[in-house]
Order: structure tokens, then sequence, then C-alpha cells
């Protein structure tokens, strides 16, 4: 499991550019669907079949993209402007080392001044995004770099202590990783109903792929697997959830109560570790546009606790990643395809 987020997530995929990392998501699925491949929208899609006729379809969904950058110009002396995709925090900035994704991929740091130089009024000052500059040393820069090339944090990702795994793009990569581990427990499993996973794109923006493969598939159920906020020491007040304590299952009317409630009684049937997280409305996640697809589909949600969320260094535990995994593949084995709905 720690391979395969680390070779997911050293793929680049900003939201708008995810083929590298929809191929290498591909590469990962293909061993345990009847079939994969790339939708239009550029998501990855594969299909598993039960072999029953009248069987019902469970969508399975993480997103593939990651948030970045996109160049808006380009200045003498090797100096870019840019603006994010998706949600970006501009206090971690300054400092960073970015990978700008032209053809040949090249690197560069986001500029800041050195606090010799500021006047003492400007010392606790943040900096807006637009002030800041990306210096690539290219004094051809204007020549090798177009406006709109998206641009990534460049830290690979690497095991910060023995079963953590810190890096860019865990959010949702992790998700990602955890159906497909699902996939492989229940490759040789005899099923009842019919699994489609989709690795999505455009989650940090709109749910794009989400949306279009809902569409496509007519699911009965889905289930997004995403991630959500686990506990740090600075955490204070702000809702957290507990660091390798397991699986968050969603809870709330964006979501399904009987699936909702079906998922907590396989993780205790199965003495799977989870946590109850209560959404009061928009979960933050495809759930909240693929329930009302089509006719609507009866959505539930896991997450997987990860601290940092949308910076360079987003950190999980391989064992929630696991212990969603293993939800997943224990609720879909005995899953007849009905569920009261509450």
């Amino acid at each position: 499991m720690k391979e395969m987020l680390i070779q997911l997530c050293s793929a680049d995929g900003v939201t708008g550019f995810e083929g590298h990392a929809a191929a290498a998501a591909k590469k990962l699925l293909t061993p345990y669907c009847d079939k994969v491949a790339l939708d239009p929208c550029g998501s990855v899609l594969g299909w598993k079949s039960c072999g029953k006729p009248g069987a019902k379809t469970v969508l399975l969904d993480a997103h593939l993209d990651q948030i970045g950058f996109m160049v808006t110009d380009v200045l003498e002396g090797g100096f870019l402007r840019f603006t994010q995709v998706g949600g970006i925090d501009p206090r971690m900035l300054l400092g960073a080392e970015v990978t700008i994704l032209t053809d040949e991929p090249r690197y560069g740091v986001i500029a800041c001044m050195p606090p010799h130089l500021l006047a003492a009024e400007e010392q606790n000052k943040a900096v807006p995004m637009h002030e800041m500059l990306i210096d690539t040393g290219l004094l051809d820069a204007k020549k090798v770099i177009p406006i709109g090339t998206p641009v990534v944090f460049a830290q690979p990702p690497y095991e910060l202590a023995k079963g953590q795994v810190t890096g860019k793009c865990l959010d949702d990569r992790a998700g990602f990783v955890a159906i497909v581990e699902a996939m492989r427990k229940l490759k040789d499993a005899d099923l009842n109903v019919d699994i489609v996973v989709c690795g999505s794109v455009h989650e940090e923006t709109d749910s794009l792929g989400a949306l279009a493969a809902s569409f496509r598939v007519a699911p009965d159920y889905g289930i997004a697997v995403d991630v959500s906020h686990a506990k740090t020491p600075d955490s204070g007040s702000a809702e957290a959830f507990a660091f390798g304590d397991g699986a968050l299952i969603g809870m709330g009317p964006n979501l399904h109560r009987g699936l909702a409630n079906a998922l907590m009684k396989t993780a205790r049937a199965e003495e799977i570790p989870y946590e109850i997280e209560v959404m009061e409305g928009n979960t933050g996640t495809n759930a909240w546009e693929m329930q009302v697809v089509r006719s609507g589909i009866a959505m539930g949600l896991l997450s997987i606790p990860l601290k940092y969320m949308h910076t360079p260094i987003e950190t999980i535990q391989l064992s929630d990643v696991n212990a969603v995994s293993d939800l997943l593949a224990a609720f879909l084995k005995h899953f007849d395809g009905e569920v009261a709905r509450k």
C-alpha cells in the first residue's frame, strides 16, 4: 500500500491536467477489473461484473486531481506570476519549491523577501498570492514556459515514520489507493452487485469527473472515498478526528441513512475501527454532486483522517487507509443490492 501511494502521488495531476495521474491510476486498477478505460473527461473508469442478471451497480469514487497553480505571466529574468488552482493557503507559499510542468518539467522556487529588507510594518503581513513570483533562474523563460502552464509542489512523497506517509496530493490519492486495495481483496469474491470504480478529475474545482461518470454509469448506489481532518495539537476546538483510529463513516442529509447504517453494521461485525463523521450539509466531496445525478443516487461517504490538508506535507496513517479498504471490501462482498431507507 505504501508503494502504491508513493507511486501514485509521484504522478502530477493538477485539476484540468490529470493525464499523468490518470495513467498511473489506470495501471494500478487494471489487474482487478474486467475493463478499465479513460472517459472523455479524463477520469479512469474500471468495471467489475458479478455476472448475475438484474444485479445492482455500486459506483466507488475517489478523485485524482490535486491542488496547484497556473502561470499567468512570464517576466524578465526568469520570474513567473501565477494563480491558484483549487484551495491554497498563501501563508505557506513563500520559499516553497515547485515543479513547472512544461514538456520538460522545470524546477522553481517561490521567491520571498529576506526579513532584513522588510520595513518593520511589513514583517507580520501576509503577502497576497498575486504579488508572489516563482523564480526559475531561466533567462530564456519567455521562450520555454507558456502562459497557462500548470505548476505543482515539488516535494516527493515519503515515509515520515513507520506506517505514516507524507507528501503532496494524498488528498485524494489515498482514497483511490484504498479503493484499489479493496478491489484486490475482492478479486476472486463471489459478488452479488456490479462494481464500477471511478478515479475522477476536477474535484477541487467543480466535480466534473464524478458528475460525468455518475451520469454515464447510472449506478444504484455510490460511495465516495475522500479525506477529512485529523487532530493535531494545534487544531483546538476545530472539528477533527483521531489519527490512526480507523475509517470515518459520513452521516448527514447529503448521505443515504440506510447505506451509512449498513457500513457501520459491517464495521462492527468485522471489527474494523471507525468513527462517525457528522456532516450537516455540503460534505465538500464528490458525494454532494453525485447524489442528484439523473433521478438521484443513494450516496455513502468514507473518509481517511489526514493532517495538513491542501499543503505539500499532507500526512496519513496507513492503518486508516487499510481500515477504509477493509470496510469497502467486507461491505461489497456481502452486499445484495438492497438497503433500507433508514
